[in-house]
This record gives structure tokens, sequence and C-alpha cells, in this order.
């Protein structure tokens, strides 16, 4: 038997909903924005998106309701990325997302080993991606970093901590292999 069996739930669990929105839902929304079908969006009222934006096929967009979820104009999101934005998410322009890229911002606490991780405190911290950055297939973005301006994830990547502007990084966790020439 489990010595974790007779511990109460930490909160009560509730639904978020069924991820159904209409344009009129987010904070702010911009002109030629396209969600393909299967896209969900919870919380879109912490959600902002700028002009000519395309967010693919059963992507999830987990906004929240303490922070923000904030994508620049000109970023295209590949099909079933899931992004959530409990410690709030800034993406800039002209960025690009690989299908299949996690963005998350929190996590449970894990200091006490007499209690399951599910029942300790979450831990918010944001993920910015900078402005003309991009970040390959599959990979995911932990709490609190950010992908500096012009850098590269290579697919496949878990990024543990930020990313130089400029900088290509790859790996699980990710390294810098190089740095990109701002000349050319």
């Amino acid at each position: 038997m489990s010595k974790f069996r007779d511990l109460p739930p930490p909160k009560r669990f509730s639904s978020h909903g069924d991820g159904c929105f209409a344009p009129e839902d987010f904070r702010s929304l911009g002109a030629n924005v396209i969600f393909e079908p299967g896209v969900l969006v919870f919380h879109p009222e912490t959600v902002s998106i700028g002009d000519n934006v395309y967010v693919g096929h059963g992507t999830i967009l987990k906004g929240y309701h303490l922070n923000e979820m904030v994508i620049g104009a000109n970023t295209w999101i590949g099909q079933n990325c899931f992004f959530h934005s409990a410690g709030g998410i800034e993406i800039g322009e002209a960025v690009g997302i690989g299908p299949g890229v996690k963005i998350l911002t929190s996590a449970h606490a894990d200091d006490r080993i007499d209690l399951p991780i599910l029942h300790h405190e979450l831990i918010f911290r944001r993920v910015v991606v900078a402005d003309g950055s991009d970040v390959g297939v599959g990979s995911i973005l932990l709490p609190g970093i950010t992908v500096g301006e012009g850098a590269v994830v290579g697919a496949g990547s878990v990024v543990t901590r930020d990313v130089p502007p400029f900088a290509v990084v790859a790996g699980n966790p990710a390294r810098a292999l190089r740095m990109r020439d701002r000349t050319t």
C-alpha cells in the first residue's frame, strides 16, 4: 500500500474548459492570424497575438489567469506545440517555432520527500523567445529561460539555461555549438 494513499488532494481539481475560442475572447488579436483546425486556446483573455501569425494544427496555447502569453507579429508556430504560460511567455517578432515544441513556465518544488511532488508548491518562471530566433522541431524550453535575439535552438533540444543572442545550441541539455555570423 502506498504511503501517499490517505493524503488529501493538494486542491480541488476542476476542468480547464474545452479550449474553444472566438476572436473577441483574446486580450488582443492582430490581423491575418491563422489558426489551423484543432488549435485549442485556454484563457484567451490572457493571450495577445500580433499581426501575420500562423498557429499550426493541434497546437495548445494554455493561457493562465495570473500571467500573459504574448506572441509577436510575423511569427510561425508549427503543429502540435504546447505552450503553458503559468509563469508568462513572451515570444518576439519573426520567430520560427517548429512542430512539437513545448514551452513550460512552471514546475513543482521538490523540497520535501514526505509529500508527492503533485502536493508541492508551484514555482512560476517566465520564458522569453526573442525576435528573429528559431526553435527546432520537438524542442523543450524549461521555466525561466531566455532564447536571445537571432538564436537557433536545434531540433530535439532541451533548453535548461539562457541562450545568448545569435548562438546556435543543441542537445539535452542544450549546449552552445557556435555563434551565428552577424555580418551576413
